[in-house]
């Protein structure tokens, strides 16, 4: 299979690096070799995380800029800032619910107009879905299963060849036993979601 590349962005406890390892767990139940670094910034106060999650053929662990094929961003600000990583080709999935990380709250920048950046991110790749994944988890039952309703897009957008059902195996192998509900109606509401737009 030619690689996928999917660069995940979130701040920190969001749950990124959980959603990409769902996603590699996913993808060697069928067969399909998953590659994945992280970087973990200011992650314990809000800092950016960054997962980047290759799948298929060859030996690269990190995602040069204008080749990502899938952005994934759990915070829409991130999303923007990652946006360098994506080309004509890519598809953009973010959350449009506000995060601001912590160089917002420390002053250091200031927080962008969401849609007016998102407006003009549409016009540059090949598809953009933007949904309020935070209020999605809550209707779940739980804020913090934000990860699995950005998984359930993915999934429910078709830009990926991972089976559903994969996807649902392994959330409930990878996430504790007393969020496993909440996660999988997160993971469909997100899937619904992301197949309407």
């Amino acid at each position: 299979m030619k690689t996928l590349r999917i660069m995940i962005v979130a701040v920190g406890g969001q749950g990124n690096i959980l959603a990409a390892r769902i996603l590699g767990e996913a993808a060697a139940a069928v067969g399909i070799t998953p590659r994945m670094s992280e970087f973990h910034g200011m992650a314990q106060r809000g800092g950016v995380v960054e997962s980047m999650v290759l799948l298929g053929e060859g030996r690269a662990y990190c995602i040069p800029d204008g080749e990502a094929d899938i952005l994934l961003g759990f915070e829409p600000s991130e999303t923007i800032r990652a946006a360098k990583k994506c080309g004509a080709h890519s598809v953009i999935i973010t959350n449009t619910a506000p995060q601001p990380p912590f160089t917002v709250a420390t002053g250091q920048s200031r927080y962008p107009d969401i849609d007016a950046a998102l407006a003009k991110l549409a016009g540059r790749v090949k598809r953009l879905i933007a949904l309020d994944a935070t209020s999605l988890a809550a209707r779940a039952g739980s804020p913090l299963s934000l990860n699995m309703v950005m998984l359930g897009a993915l999934a429910g957008s078709g830009a990926t060849h991972l089976p559903p059902e994969k996807l649902r195996d392994a959330i409930q192998a990878k996430t504790k036993a007393a969020h496993t509900g909440a996660n999988l109606a997160a993971f469909e509401l997100g899937a619904n979601t992301g197949a309407q737009m």
